[in-house]
């Protein structure tokens, strides 16, 4: 199959005017040729560009799409998390999870790093659609269940590495789900797992979560008090999360920071300098729907930041769409340009989760799925998945 459009961006730019990408029957790019004359070349208005990558999402707290106020602020939205979860059947929970990998598919995205707290995403996996990475969190604020907790996430995390790869990559690491929620103990557990492991962090989403480590102050001390949880082992370090917590991290770990809503540019750049790769990962419509502001992405971009994309969790954003996140980055910071914006979409989210031998770019070999963007100028962009 011969394919052609207005302009093609092959992960990292866009090639020049007339390229035509050839493509088997299973997906593999066989060639890209320089504008050619050929009576079978398909040719497409708009952009034609490799799958999306989705870095972040929690398709297991799908069901509770639309349940959450917006704009509430982290710390009320965390506190409202418990109360929905377990007002659903198992049948409504595994129904919504479904429905959404759908919409993931649908959306022109063949790859993702999944949060799972439980193995209730096991059987999406084995539908052998799309790539994943499913990242098992640790939560326990506590040292004395510190052990505790970390063995809990490695049964899980056990359970999902039992699973069988046919076709697809199916990969997972144990990771924190945030500072406020991880203690140090836990943290150097969690370090300790998996030498090579990609750690994804949720991370400085909140003002309140830098106060807490510089302070021992405000809304987070709040939240673990309202948990029942005791704190009085935690000391201030008198710096942000960031600057804390990565000392607790071995610096050969690949990172993924998610969200960043409030990250300063020398946070960004102490874990540019500690750790050997760092992705910086941005979900501008759950940052929006949560926190009412977003990262500030031209810093991020001042400071040499690997940025890719996530969605987050229907819990916190009204659809699993890349090209949406994209389009919000775009609507609020017009100067970035499509051409940056497609690399963080594919490529960078393709490296974040170490797949890029396969995924992200057009290139002889791959396998990276072949999307149209139409109307990519306009208030709602389109997204059609040709292969």
């Amino acid at each position: 199959m011969f394919l052609t459009a207005a302009r093609i961006h092959d992960g990292y730019k866009f090639l020049p005017a007339g390229t035509v990408v050839e493509v088997a029957d299973d997906g593999t790019i066989l060639a890209l040729h320089d504008p050619l004359l050929h009576e079978e070349v398909i040719v497409h208005d708009g952009i034609l560009c490799p799958g999306f990558v989705n870095v972040h999402c929690h398709l297991e707290l799908s069901h509770l799409k639309d349940m959450l106020p917006e704009r509430t602020g982290l710390i009320p939205f965390l506190q409202k998390i418990p109360i929905y979860r377990t007002e659903f059947t198992d049948e409504q929970v595994k129904a919504a999870r479904h429905e959404a990998y759908q919409e993931l598919l649908s959306n022109g995205i063949v790859a993702v790093g999944d949060i799972a707290n439980v193995t209730d995403t096991m059987d999406l996996r084995l539908l052998n659609k799309l790539h994943m990475h499913t990242f098992v969190e640790c939560i326990g604020f506590t040292e004395s269940h510190a052990l505790q907790r970390y063995e809990e996430a490695v049964k899980v995390y056990e359970r999902f590495r039992s699973q069988p790869a046919e076709g697809k990559m199916l990969r997972q690491s144990v990771v924190p789900h945030a500072p406020y929620s991880v203690s140090p103990s836990l943290f150097k557990l969690i370090d300790k797992h998996h030498p090579q492991a990609i750690i994804s962090i949720h991370n400085q989403e909140a003002t309140a979560e830098d106060q807490y480590y510089r302070e021992k102050e405000g809304a987070v001390r709040d939240l673990l008090g309202g948990f029942g949880i005791d704190d009085s082992f935690f000391e201030a370090s008198g710096k942000s999360s960031l600057r804390t917590y990565t000392e607790w991290l071995a610096a050969h770990h690949s990172m993924i920071f998610v969200h960043n809503t409030y990250a300063q540019e020398e946070d960004i750049r102490v874990a540019q300098i500690r750790f050997e790769n760092t992705f910086w990962c941005l979900c501008p419509n759950a940052n929006i729907y949560i926190e009412g502001t977003l990262p500030d992405v031209n810093m991020l971009q001042r400071a040499g930041a690997q940025i890719c994309i996530g969605t987050d969790s229907l819990a916190s954003n009204h659809q699993l769409c890349i090209l949406s996140e994209l389009n919000t980055l775009k609507r609020t910071t017009p100067d970035l340009d499509w051409e940056i914006l497609l690399r963080w979409g594919t490529l960078n989210g393709a490296l974040a989760l170490n797949m890029q031998h396969e995924i992200g770019t057009l290139e002889v070999g791959k396998k990276p799925g072949l999307l149209n963007i139409t109307g990519e100028e306009s208030d709602k962009p389109r997204v059609h998945r040709i292969i």
